[in-house]
């Protein structure tokens, strides 16, 4: 098509406009060439059977030439519809118009198939009165025009009322999208700051922890520095990471207990528990140390004796079970549940990363002492969520 319009004399405005609409035009022609053949079909058919039979390509003819001449007018009675769209605010206004507009399309496309058909249908030999013609064609042929008009008009109306539904769709869905996007970001950057809290609350702990014993053995102080800086490793580590495997939250738990374990000596013994299948389950970063700590200000601190604290894990209905207990004195746990940055900051993320589908429950356990339990949604997988 290209090829065929660069060879007419045409302005390269006029190209360019044909070229850009060339969809829109091919559809204009097919239809209404479809609504050509239609039609001379059917004056056909009606004029054989009223005993006046005409040739098809007489009556072909004139539908051709009437329909050529809507082509032509397809884009202003469309300018027309698209400038004036039919809305409740402007119903009576809007019909008004569109009754005016299509009577002086009616009329004009009325009088142009006068001249044009005297050229391409009527016999030239015939008298040409183009009043007359104009005149008997107005009345049999005006209301059937105007129909066309509207039957643009609605065809204009329905296809626009399509496109706009249809962006009002992608637009609510972009929107929901930017909402879920804003969303994930409020409360990655809550997590970031609830983060931000912990790991100064527990920097400062250990290091509490090495000033009390730097008064009592200089060696193990040093000792336990060291661990401080394997543990900070591991925090940097992780620092961007919002969730770990329990392998690794386990490791990390362990370098921490041995700093725990060199301040309190034999007064504090820890079993780990882990099922296997569960290592490599997603947890949420220093999730479990915040649990151990609370067992130890609230158990071991406080008694001369051994107590013992136990880390557990375990598969259970499509979820993963943490456990941290000791079998220290006990306390209420509505009181320990109040204690301190580190389980209040481990109810917040838990509730902004798992929302409803997790449970922290801080009770009595059954051996005197206090039970934590996490239960959170079992998932394993190599991202990590940031």
């Amino acid at each position: 098509m290209t090829s065929i319009l660069n060879s007419i004399p045409l302005s390269s405005a006029a190209v360019s406009l044909v070229l850009s609409n060339w969809r829109k035009i091919i559809l204009i022609i097919c239809g209404w060439t479809l609504f050509a053949l239609i039609s001379a079909t059917q004056s056909y058919l009606n004029y054989g059977y009223s005993g006046r039979p005409r040739p098809y390509s007489q009556v072909a003819s004139v539908w051709v030439t009437c329909a050529g001449i809507w082509a032509l007018m397809t884009p202003l009675a469309l300018w027309l519809a698209k400038r004036f769209r039919v809305t409740r605010e402007h119903l009576l206004s809007s019909i008004a118009l569109h009754v005016l507009g299509g009577s002086l399309i009616a009329v004009l496309q009325l009088g142009v198939y006068v001249l044009v058909a005297r050229v391409l249908v009527v016999n030239p030999s015939t008298r040409f009165g183009p009043w007359e013609q104009f005149r008997d064609l107005f009345f049999t042929e005006f209301q059937a025009n105007l129909l066309l008009y509207i039957v643009l008009v609605a065809f204009y109306q329905a296809f626009d009322y399509h496109r706009r539904y249809r962006e009002r769709e992608r637009r609510a869905a972009q929107l929901e999208v930017e909402a879920a996007h804003l969303e994930t970001q409020l409360t990655r950057a809550q997590l970031d700051a609830l983060r931000m809290q912990m790991n100064p609350h527990f920097l400062f702990n250990t290091l509490n922890s090495v000033s009390v014993l730097m008064q009592e053995d200089v060696v193990l102080a040093n000792q336990m520095l060291l661990h401080l800086s394997e543990l900070l490793r591991l925090t940097l580590n992780q620092e961007q990471t919002h969730e770990v495997t329990l392998r690794q939250e386990l490791d990390f738990l362990r370098v921490y207990l041995e700093i725990e374990q060199t301040r309190f000596q034999d007064r504090l013994k820890v079993k780990i528990e882990a099922a296997p299948e569960t290592l490599e389950a997603r947890v949420p970063n220093l999730i479990l140390q915040p649990l151990v700590e609370n067992a130890i200000r609230h158990a071991v601190a406080p008694r001369a004796s051994e107590t013992l604290v136990v880390i557990q894990s375990e598969r259970l209905n499509g979820n993963l079970l943490l456990l941290v207990s000791d079998n220290g004195d006990g306390i209420a746990a509505k009181n320990a549940s109040a204690n301190g940055i580190g389980l209040a900051n481990t109810r917040s993320r838990l509730e902004k990363l798992y929302g409803a589908a997790q449970e922290f429950v801080l009770h009595a356990a059954a051996n005197g002492g206090v039970e934590a339990s996490v239960t959170i949604p079992f998932r394993t997988g190599s991202e990590d969520s940031k």
